[in-house]
């Protein structure tokens, strides 16, 4: 390399010290002179994942596959119930299995590596069948997705607070969603302007595979991370569920956060809502799918820049700020509505959408900032699994009032989803601050 070349590590680097010298807390001090590489490898790895994420996604992509190989509209309405629940209820059970492995990252490259085959079985099944068996098909894909999704899950949090100090975790999961939003900007504007009537399920089948190899390259890339080893659990262990009632019960501060982090879910259950009334105004093309898609690589682009740094002065504030603008999007939207030319304009929901976006991507990046900051040690691992265990029953729950609500019509639905955001204000004021700038 020529002298004085700066490389992409050298920029993060800088980045992350742009303030000041935070020091690395409680990290070794092997750890603390690898991190610029390390959060150089994390980022890169989490921005392959995100693509991923931004292409075999419940909410947009998915619900196009379906329509465009006949798949009855039922099952497109199990897609999030089982894209989400199917990555957050296991996580709980597989904890002590994660815990006997002394470095996380081998987990990690695990879930990479399964999700990678998933994605390839649902290319497959769009191009070899059509119909309820290739729904069903992409549905049964999307539930191993899920629960591959769920061990990286598990191990990054982990990774991360072996790896990366407190003060600089924020902005390293803020830039991986920026770089990510980046290249799903490209995508979106790419369905909006190539994509539209009759564009078949070549195009989609080529998008699932793309998916699939890029989860592979981000399992490359994570498995360079240097992790020091940590401590493992072998032996006999209380049961899982057990243990996590326990923790739940025992432990205030991470009962209240789980408590705001399921009033959070105003920013994950809303936008489907939004798509569906936008659907209305549409033909179905492909094309009508690409500003949903640039929208929210637009707020993976702006929000992690914005959210990044606010997590690190105080991701309980970043929870408080997403979960209260989502609530006041959607009541705008629902007043906006009333004035008929502004309720057939497609672009209103896209606009939505994408302030949907960068709300979820602010409450998203808060909470995950959160949980790592709020424990220490192993502690970390069973607190971002429980959490998400105890969110996967939450979520279906409250997925199915939401549901029961939009039979009334979708404006109640969303109403009671604004409701939810304005108590996860108040709810998340009450949690302690926990991170190391204030």
């Amino acid at each position: 390399m020529l002298r004085g070349m700066r490389t992409p590590t050298d920029a993060l680097a800088e980045l992350l010290d742009s303030d000041e010298d935070h020091g690395c807390g409680d990290l070794p001090a092997t750890a603390c002179e690898e991190v610029p590489g390390n959060a150089a490898r994390i980022v890169g790895a989490q921005t392959l994942q995100k693509i991923s994420d931004s292409v075999v996604d419940a909410k947009t992509v998915l619900p196009w596959v379906l329509g465009a190989v006949g798949a009855p509209a039922s099952l497109a309405g199990l897609l999030v119930p089982v894209r989400e629940s199917g990555s957050l209820l296991p996580q709980a059970s597989l904890v002590p299995h994660v815990r006997r492995i002394a470095v996380r990252k081998r987990v990690w490259v695990a879930g990479a590596g399964g999700q990678a085959l998933a994605a390839g079985a649902m290319a497959a099944a769009v191009l070899g069948t059509e119909g309820v068996v290739a729904g069903a098909l992409v549905l049964a894909s999307l539930a191993v997705l899920a629960v591959a999704r769920s061990l990286s899950s598990i191990a990054s949090k982990d990774v991360l607070g072996r790896t990366i100090p407190k003060g600089q975790r924020g902005r390293v999961n803020g830039l991986a969603t920026t770089t990510a939003g980046a290249v799903t900007i490209t995508m979106g504007a790419a369905l909006a302007l190539l994509g539209g009537p009759g564009a078949g399920v070549g195009p989609l089948a080529s998008l699932l595979a793309a998916a699939a190899v890029v989860w592979v390259a981000a399992g490359v890339v994570f498995a360079r991370v240097a992790e020091p080893a940590g401590p493992t659990e072998p032996g006999p262990r209380e049961r899982w569920l057990r243990r996590s009632v326990a923790l739940l019960r025992d432990d205030a501060p991470f009962r209240r956060y789980v408590l705001a982090r399921a009033l959070l879910l105003v920013t994950a259950l809303s936008p489907p809502f939004l798509v569906n009334l936008a659907s209305a105004q549409v033909d179905g093309s492909l094309g009508a799918l690409g500003p949903f898609v640039l929208a929210a690589g637009v707020a993976s682009l702006v929000g992690g820049w914005l959210w990044g740094g606010v997590a690190d002065r105080s991701s309980r504030l970043a929870m408080q700020l997403g979960a209260g603008a989502a609530s006041l999007v959607l009541l705008v939207l629902l007043a906006a509505r009333q004035v008929e030319a502004l309720g057939e304009t497609l672009w209103l929901y896209v606009a939505a959408y994408l302030a949907l976006a960068l709300c979820h991507t602010g409450a998203r990046v808060g909470r995950k900032t959160y949980v790592v900051d709020l424990a220490t040690g192993d502690a970390r691992t069973a607190y971002v699994a429980v959490s998400n265990t105890a969110m996967g029953v939450l979520l279906l729950l409250t997925g199915l009032i939401s549901a029961g609500l939009a039979q009334l019509g979708v404006e109640v639905a969303l109403g009671f989803l604004a409701l939810l955001g304005i108590a996860g204000v108040v709810v998340a004021r009450r949690l302690p601050e926990v991170t190391a700038r204030t």
